[in-house]
């Protein structure tokens, strides 16, 4: 938690990038937008970030199975 610069925001999520092996991650930030945040992910996971009319939304792919929760 804290308050970065997009500088430092983007050092760590690098260092994120590099360290995860098979895990995933998301990091959010408070930006000036409608939604007040802005996130990224990285790594193989279900959720799959989408923007619909300028929204940032999370999109769920289906379990490995098929069935969608």
């Amino acid at each position: 938690m804290g308050n970065y610069s997009a500088k430092v925001r983007d050092h760590i999520w690098h260092q994120v990038e590099v360290g995860i092996e098979e895990g995933n991650a998301v990091m959010a930030w408070r930006t000036n937008n409608e939604a007040g945040f802005d996130f990224v992910t990285f790594g193989k996971n279900r959720r799959i970030p989408v923007e619909i009319d300028g929204a940032k939304l999370v999109s769920f792919l289906p379990l490995d199975d098929g069935t969608v929760l």
